[in-house]
């Protein structure tokens, strides 16, 4: 999934790794299924531990593209529910008519309409990433600089009792960053999925009941 990219900030920038050595059985179950990325599974394996999206909940998903975390919340919230989707890239997949996408940066944008919307959502989902370096304390910064921007949002949109899904970079900034959100849920759980690449650093902050 596409992450925020800030304006101005080089190094928040998404790369999408691809070529053969990137493509494994859940790149391919992902496009038999009809995703357009191997990242839904992750958001499945929550969703099956933490039953974090009910039926009829309203979700905002941040560095919505390509679109997999899109269809299968639309999917768990049914018709009745609402997702929106948010990233400075297309989403250029089909959407059911309860999904809303707009591509633009939700700290700046304008769009009253949809900041309308997306203001006391039950869920707030964030699959961010930076462009990787390969320098795992750079790599864990950035990481963590985009985390602080999701959870900007979550004070601004997300409604009382509300959950957050956040992936994080291990590194220096992690526990940092777990002590932020824990201040502000309930609840609090780490979780890395089985789907997760076995030599990614990335990481889930499962948080539930925003105070």
């Amino acid at each position: 999934m596409a992450a925020r990219k800030k304006a101005g900030k080089p190094g928040n920038r998404v790369v999408k790794k691809s070529g053969p050595k990137w493509a494994d059985h859940l790149t391919r179950q992902a496009r038999a299924e009809n995703y357009p990325a191997r990242s839904v599974y992750k958001l499945k394996e929550i969703q099956q531990k933490f039953h974090i999206i009910k039926k009829k909940d309203t979700v905002l998903d941040l560095g919505c593209a390509p679109g997999s975390w899109l269809l299968y919340a639309a999917g768990q919230v049914g018709p009745e529910g609402r997702i929106l989707g948010i990233d400075l890239k297309p989403v250029d997949i089909a959407l059911p008519a309860h999904v809303t996408v707009v591509q633009d940066d939700i700290l700046t944008m304008e769009d009253d309409r949809f900041l309308q919307q997306a203001s006391g959502c039950r869920v707030v989902l964030s699959d961010m990433a930076p462009a990787t370096t390969g320098r795992k304390d750079v790599d864990a910064l950035r990481s963590f600089e985009l985390c602080k921007m999701a959870l900007e949002v979550v004070e601004r949109c997300l409604a009382v009792n509300g959950d957050f899904v956040c992936k994080i970079f291990q590194g220096n900034e992690f526990s940092v960053f777990e002590k932020q959100v824990a201040k502000k849920f309930e609840e609090c759980r780490i979780f890395k999925p089985d789907s997760c690449r076995k030599q990614s650093k990335e990481i889930y902050i499962i948080a539930k009941n925003k105070r």
